[in-house]
């Protein structure tokens, strides 16, 4: 029913990916393989409730609908075997956002925040920028993935007041175990340390792999957990800035929602609700087509980069439309490594040293492209690295 083949010219409609270039490499003649968001078009359930929503023409202030949490409670309940009440969720504008004001709402400036890196960007940025003192439990690439160091990990846990953690792991694709989640979950209950977990990617977990939720596995997980979750990474509609928390402890949500009105960031903007009850309650068919083309486009790199450019590996990830690719056989600096994708193959992608340590020499790649894309950006990684 949907096509993921076709190449859709998104230049000069605001657009981050390609609008941005220019500004962010220093070309906009680049394929933009960079920002976490899909080529792919915004579902037609979703677009179709949004022009139903426009019909009535007054966009003003929304209240949340009994269908956005019957369908957000039923598509937790169906896709991850999580059970969640209507009072344990809750809108967001963003997962950054919730991040941020969860930082300020449950720590002192100062405190100890463990993120364990290479991690998405604004992980530490957010803690740097509130005053909190990051702790780093480094994550070792063992094989094809990353691997936990739990002995560092008491460690860090031991002098801090709150762990994030990202599941499934960005931008390394890792689907953490339920045994991982588990011991994770019993140093952090030994330390008496909060847990704030990042699920915005749980709905992209692929083939073979199995998404746990961190409060389902258990109890004291449940009490003392947030998650942070969204529609909008999976169905392509982060532009609408909407996500929802899950807090089970009516003392942690109490908390948190009280900090919400405080500081006057819980309103959202009107197509919030109507864009996520749509993406849950019709989302399901169109998820199911577009898992297997990413693990497509996954199984295309990584038997490309094996065949064409042994020089560059793949980390293949379980989950997300992200693929982390190591470029440190080719023994250049971290510079050259940007100048080799962007001045020689023409190609935009994330600098893996912005993902802080672990980082250097890596490189994180979109995969959310029709597949003709990806084809030329690796023709193109081919030409310049091997001319």
């Amino acid at each position: 029913m949907y096509n993921f083949d076709e190449v859709i010219n998104r230049q000069n409609t605001a657009c981050l990916s390609v609008d941005a270039l220019e500004e962010r490499f220093g070309s906009a003649k680049l394929t933009s393989l960079w920002v976490a968001d899909m080529n792919f078009r915004t579902p037609d359930f979703i677009m179709n409730a949004i022009r139903k929503r426009c019909e009535h023409e007054i966009l003003g202030y929304p209240v949340a609908p009994e269908g956005y949490y019957e369908a957000i409670i039923s598509w937790l309940k169906k896709r991850h075997r999580l059970s969640v009440n209507k009072e344990d969720v809750g809108y967001l504008p963003g997962i950054v956002p919730g991040i941020a004001y969860a930082i300020n709402c449950y720590t002192q400036k100062g405190a100890g925040i463990v993120i364990q890196p290479p991690i998405y960007t604004p992980f530490s940025a957010t803690i740097n920028n509130n005053r909190r003192k990051i702790i780093y439990n480094r994550l070792a690439l063992g094989g094809n993935h990353f691997e936990l160091d739990l002995k560092d990990f008491e460690a860090c846990v031991s002098k801090a007041s709150m762990f994030i953690l990202c599941n499934p792991h960005n931008p390394g694709g890792r689907v953490w175990t339920r045994q991982e989640l588990e011991q994770m979950a019993a140093i952090c209950q030994r330390h008496n340390v909060l847990v704030i977990s990042d699920e915005i990617h749980c709905d992209l977990t692929l083939q073979g792999y199995t998404h746990a939720p961190f409060a389902n596995v258990s109890e004291w997980a449940r009490n003392n957990s947030i998650t942070f979750m969204s529609s909008t990474k999976t169905f392509n509609m982060a532009g609408l800035a909407s996500a929802f928390y899950v807090i089970p402890s009516k003392e942690l949500r109490n908390k948190f929602q009280a900090y919400l009105c405080n500081n006057e960031c819980a309103p959202p903007n009107i197509f919030a609700y109507t864009a996520t009850q749509a993406a849950f309650e019709s989302g399901e068919q169109w998820l199911n087509q577009l898992l297997p083309y990413i693990q497509g486009n996954v199984d295309f790199v990584t038997g490309y980069l094996q065949k064409n450019i042994p020089q560059v590996k793949a980390v293949k990830p379980q989950a997300t439309y992200l693929i982390w690719l190591d470029f440190r056989a080719l023994n250049l600096p971290q510079a050259a490594i940007r100048d080799l994708l962007a001045g020689k193959a023409k190609l935009a992608l994330n600098d893996g040293a912005t993902f802080g340590p672990g980082g250097e020499g890596f490189m994180r790649m979109n995969l959310a492209r029709p597949q003709s894309v990806i084809k030329q950006a690796l023709g193109q990684l081919k030409q310049a690295v091997q001319p």
